[in-house]
């Protein structure tokens, strides 16, 4: 059994410990069987550290007491497409120019599990994938594309919460119930009568909000649902609340986050408490099992094998001589209105924006602000600075934020175009039309000088 890993591990890591498994030339025989399990909005944070008792989570907490949890990981983006893109491929976002939510991998990609399959795996995909383009609602994509434009509309539903069902009311989420038994009859039926190796993939949808159809169909998912039975693991004397910022004190990037998602009204302290109660019990079973594939590692990737930081072996020194020692993750898409690259390195987190001019970076301390609540990029200009230039070195990001603006005003052209005459109806009823029809010549006019200002 590999001893925990609790060091900063680089996001890619989480996407290679895999992926660099899988490519190149074939050093052994393959012997051992891969299972992969990815839930969707798994913060890890409120859920897996020591000590933490908000939620009974006994399938994880088994899989933790016997192999390796990985506390300060990050995702490659904060989104659902561009995310698995990076996983799926073993890239960066920059790579993949997956930016939003519409534009992922192009279906004919060939992944890591495609590259296992060729090794000698039986390979097997259920349930969510979400990583190939097209997928997401023309409201996403619009959004995603506007992002740039001098208006502000809420995009998203308020958050709620629904009870449903009662005390014995289990499968909640039915078509992710539906994965999983059909991932597990596979094992038990199919899977035995294999004479090579498998690579299974289950994609669950939980703890992923809900469509909130009383808000129409077009207002996305906000709704956070589920039944008594799964509430009663949770302890609501054992929640916390957040502190908030002022919605005046807000970094400008994060105001407009907060507003598009519909989160500058007031909560009661009742909302908070049960928003968080129901998100905890939406988190039930999830994470991923990792073992080695005995396949070499490719020299193209984003990322290093996860494999020395699970062995008993392992110490700092010599993890040191194959991880860097930070974390790179970005966001491109909508409920964002500039690039945003974060680099994490020891106890610092710092975070650019666009060109890096145009927006003010942020700095914190995740030592004395675990939370993120205060900003330090002006009280430490010299650790701001040096952060900038490393993450400069990893990834050109005014660039990569300029190849962004561009592919985003050429797209949303183009469908602009396909429209013709339907067009002032079309982007009118997208998921935004509560704030829209208010003053719909006025941001029509806004998105006019957005595509006239970018040449």
């Amino acid at each position: 059994m590999a001893a925990p890993a609790e060091l900063a591990v680089p996001p890619a890591v989480l996407v290679i410990s895999l992926a660099a498994l899988l490519h190149g030339g074939v050093t052994a025989k393959p012997q051992h069987n891969l299972l992969m399990v990815m839930s969707d909005s798994f913060d890890g944070r409120l859920t897996v550290f020591a000590g933490n008792h908000t939620v009974e989570l006994p399938f994880v907490n088994f899989m933790k007491r016997r192999g390796a949890t990985f506390l300060n990981a990050y995702t490659n983006s904060p989104i659902c497409c561009p995310s698995r893109a990076a996983m799926w491929s073993g890239l960066f976002t920059h790579f993949t120019e997956s930016w939003n939510n519409f534009k992922c991998l192009d279906p004919n990609y060939t992944t890591w599990m495609d590259i296992l399959k060729k090794h000698g795996y039986y390979t097997k995909k259920i349930g969510k994938e979400d990583y190939t383009e097209g997928h997401h609602s023309l409201s996403n994509r619009v959004e995603a594309w506007t992002r740039d434009v001098d208006f502000l509309l809420r995009q998203e539903g308020r958050p709620v919460v629904k009870l449903t069902g009662g005390p014995s009311t289990v499968r909640v989420m039915e078509k992710d119930w539906q994965n999983t038994d059909a991932a597990a009859n596979w094992i038990r039926k199919e899977a035995i009568k294999l004479s090579q190796p498998f690579a299974l993939y289950l994609g669950l949808n939980l703890p992923h909000p809900y469509a909130s159809p009383e808000m129409g169909e077009a207002f996305g998912a906000s709704t956070f649902r589920t039944s008594p039975y799964w509430l009663q693991r949770v302890s609501y004397e054992a929640i916390t609340f957040p502190e908030w910022v002022p919605l005046g004190d807000m970094h400008p990037v994060d105001y407009y986050s907060t507003f598009t998602k519909n989160c500058t009204g007031d909560f009661t302290k009742k909302e908070i408490l049960d928003i968080r109660a129901f998100y905890y019990a939406m988190c039930a079973e999830t994470d991923a099992m990792l073992d080695i594939a005995g396949i070499a590692i490719p020299q193209n990737l984003s990322g290093m094998s996860l494999m020395p930081l699970l062995s008993d072996k392992y110490n700092n020194k010599v993890s040191s001589q194959f991880h860097p020692n930070w974390a790179l993750s970005e966001f491109h898409g909508c409920n964002v209105n500039a690039s945003t690259y974060m680099l994490r390195t020891g106890q610092w987190k710092y975070i650019a924006y666009s060109d890096g001019d145009s927006v003010p970076p942020q700095l914190f301390d995740l030592c004395n602000d675990p939370d993120e609540l205060r900003d330090v990029a002006k009280m430490f200009p010299e650790i701001t600075a040096s952060l900038d230039r490393k993450l400069r070195s990893i990834v050109d990001y005014p660039k990569v934020s300029a190849s962004v603006h561009h592919y985003n005003k050429q797209e949303f052209v183009t469908w602009k175009q396909s429209l013709g005459d339907n067009y002032t109806s079309v982007i009118a009823n997208l998921r935004w039309h509560m704030d829209w029809q208010r003053s719909p010549v006025k941001y029509e006019r806004a998105i006019d000088e957005w595509l006239n200002s970018y040449k």
